[in-house]
C-alpha cells in the first residue's frame, strides 16, 4: 500500500501532436479523463488555468469563477481534489516574448492578469497552490533582455500575487531551457533565492521535475533534497529523461531505475506527503501509442513508483551505515543494485 498520494494533469493524456508531426490519437474530454484518473488510483488533478476554463481570455472574472465551479463539481463527483492551478502563459500570443519578463509592459500586465485569474480558479477548485512554470522567462537572444530586470519583474509579479490572496502559496517550477535557451530561473536553487527576495518567503516555494533537473545536468534526487532541506518542496513532478535532449516526460523510472529509486527514497526518508503534498506524475505517452493505450504510461508510472516505494522500505540503513563506516562504497553500490534487481 503506497504511502504517497498521487496527482496528474489533463495534459498528461494527449493526442500525440508534437513539433514534428500532427495528432495521432483522438482527443479525450476532461470529464472522461477525470473519471479515468480516479479509476487508476490518483487522488488529485493538477490544472492549467485554461484546462479548467478553456476560453479564459474572453470571460469576465465572475464568468471565470462560475466555469471553474463546474469543474469543482466534476472533481467532487469523482472523489478527487485539485492540487494546483498554473497560468499557461507560454501558449498565448500576448506572451511570445515571455510573460513576467516580457519587454513590453502591456504583455507583463497580461501575464499578471492571467495569474490573478488563476488564483480565482484555484479558490473555486478548493486548492491553495499556484504553480509558475517560467517557460519563456529567459532569452532566445542573449542581448534582448536584462537578467537583472527580468528577475526584478518576476519578484514584483509574485509580490502582486501574494498581495491579491493572503492564503495562496506560489510554487515555482524551474527549468534550465526549452522553449527558451537561457532561463532566468533554471534550478531549485534559483527558486530558493527568488523566494527569499519576495515579500513573504513563507508562501513561495518550489516544484521539482525530474526531467528538468536532468536537463540542467543535475541529479533529481539532490535537487529534491535541496528543496526539502529548505522546507520548500511543496510538489514534485516525477518522470524520466534520456540525457540532455528535449523535455521527454518519459514514464517514471524507465531510463534510470537507480536514479528513480533515489528520488523515491529521499522523499520517504523526509516524510514527504505528511503535510498533504502530492507526488505528481508528469509523463506523456509515446507518439506511437494507440488510442486504446492512452493511459498506459500513467498506469506504468504509478506501478513503478509504488514498486520503488516497496524497495525503499526494504532499504537496510544499518547495513548502509556499515558500508559507509568501512568506506566500502563498491559494496554499497552492489547492495543497491541487488535490491533493485531482485524480485
Amino acid at each position: 500500500m503506497s504511502g504517497f498520494k498521487f496527482s496528474v494533469g489533463p495534459w498528461n493524456v494527449h493526442d500525440g501532436a508534437d513539433s514534428y508531426g500532427p495528432a495521432v490519437r483522438a482527443n479525450i474530454s476532461l470529464a472522461d479523463k477525470i473519471k479515468k484518473f480516479k479509476e487508476l488510483g490518483f487522488s488529485a488533478v493538477q490544472f492549467h488555468d485554461d484546462d479548467a476554463v478553456p476560453n479564459i481570455n474572453e470571460l469576465t472574472q465572475e464568468q471565470i469563477i462560475a466555469e471553474a465551479k463546474k469543474v469543482k463539481a466534476l472533481l467532487d463527483e469523482n472523489g478527487l481534489e485539485a492540487e494546483f492551478v498554473a497560468p499557461r502563459l507560454w501558449m498565448d500570443p500576448h506572451t511570445i516574448d515571455g510573460g513576467y519578463t516580457a519587454n513590453c509592459p502591456k504583455d507583463r500586465e497580461f501575464a499578471l492578469w492571467r495569474s490573478l485569474r488563476s488564483i480565482d480558479i484555484a479558490n473555486a477548485l478548493g486548492c491553495d497552490k499556484l504553480v509558475l512554470w517560467f517557460a519563456r522567462e529567459g532569452t532566445v537572444c542573449a542581448e534582448s533582455k536584462s537578467a537583472v530586470d527580468g528577475i526584478r519583474y518576476t519578484i514584483d509579479a509574485i509580490n502582486a500575487m501574494l498581495d491579491y490572496d493572503k492564503n495562496i502559496k506560489i510554487l515555482v517550477e524551474p527549468k534550465p531551457n526549452e522553449p527558451v535557451d537561457r532561463s532566468f530561473c533554471g534550478t531549485i536553487g534559483h527558486v530558493m533565492g527568488l523566494s527569499a527576495a519576495t515579500k513573504d518567503p513563507s508562501r513561495v516555494g518550489g516544484l521539482l521535475e525530474s526531467a528538468h533537473a536532468i536537463l540542467a545536468g543535475l541529479d533529481p534526487a539532490n535537487e529534491i533534497g535541496f528543496g526539502l532541506a529548505m522546507g520548500k518542496l511543496w510538489s514534485v513532478h516525477l518522470n524520466d529523461q534520456n540525457g540532455i535532449k528535449f523535455d521527454q516526460d518519459k514514464t517514471f523510472g524507465v531510463e534510470n531505475l537507480r536514479q528513480a529509486f533515489n528520488q523515491i527514497r529521499i522523499l520517504k526518508e523526509n516524510n514527504y506527503g505528511s503535510n498533504g503534498e502530492y507526488v505528481g506524475l508528469d509523463v506523456k505517452a509515446m507518439r506511437t501509442t494507440k488510442d486504446a493505450d492512452s493511459y498506459k504510461h500513467l498506469e506504468n508510472s504509478l506501478k513503478i513508483a509504488k514498486m520503488l516505494e516497496e524497495k525503499a522500505e526494504k532499504f537496510d540503513y544499518a547495513l548502509r551505515d556499515e558500508f559507509v563506516k568501512n568506506r566500502d562504497y563498491e559494496g554499497l553500490e552492489m547492495y543497491v543494485m541487488e535490491l533493485l534487481m531482485r524480485g
